[in-house]
């Protein structure tokens, strides 16, 4: 079924395209949610919120054209999870160790990288303090700025980035710690 079909029949109700829709999207998006959640209890209780959330808002949907649709639910997933998150934490309170310095370690290059599986990789970000998570997810993965970040957040900008460096070198020392056992 074409996105542009899919999205009206959804929009109209239509259980068959709500099925097609789920079908074909409910592993992409369970990914996003394996992302900011520490587990996959958690992950697919927010993939069941995320879904229960674009069902009900296709009214706001607009067709742009290829990859539209998928862009549209995949940001209604990451809105779900960042909710999740701040109904969690205290306003302000996402931010962690922020008193601490963290040490900067160098980066490993791209044939070192090559070597890690990426679900090694996704278990590590996975493993990673949830405001630090959060931040490296959308920085990184979701290619917002840090202005964007502090704002969906309830952080500042400065405590974005900081995170964001410690979420790095968090992630630094577990892939140099893989590599030299593998």
């Amino acid at each position: 079924m074409e996105e542009q079909i899919l999205a009206e029949g959804c929009r109209k109700g239509d259980d068959t395209a709500r099925k097609e829709l789920y079908d074909r999207y409910a592993g992409r998006l369970l990914s996003i949610c394996m992302r900011y959640a520490a587990d996959r209890a958690t992950a697919e209780d927010l993939l069941h919120d995320a879904f229960l959330k674009i069902y009900g808002a296709f009214d706001r949907f607009t067709y742009r054209g290829p990859g539209s649709l998928r862009a549209w639910i995949e940001r209604v997933t990451v809105n779900v999870a960042l909710e999740w998150i701040r109904s969690r934490c205290k306003p302000g309170s996402v931010t962690l160790d922020e008193g601490k310095a963290a040490a900067e370690v160098a980066e490993p290059d791209v044939s070192e990288m090559a070597r890690v599986p990426r679900d090694v990789l996704m278990r590590f970000i996975g493993e990673l303090p949830e405001g630090y998570r959060a931040v490296f997810n959308l920085y990184c993965i979701e290619e917002y700025s840090h202005r964007d970040i502090a704002r969906m957040l309830g952080i500042n900008e400065k405590s974005s980035s900081s995170q964001l460096f410690r979420a790095r070198a968090m992630l630094v020392r577990r892939i140099r710690a893989y590599l030299e056992t593998h």
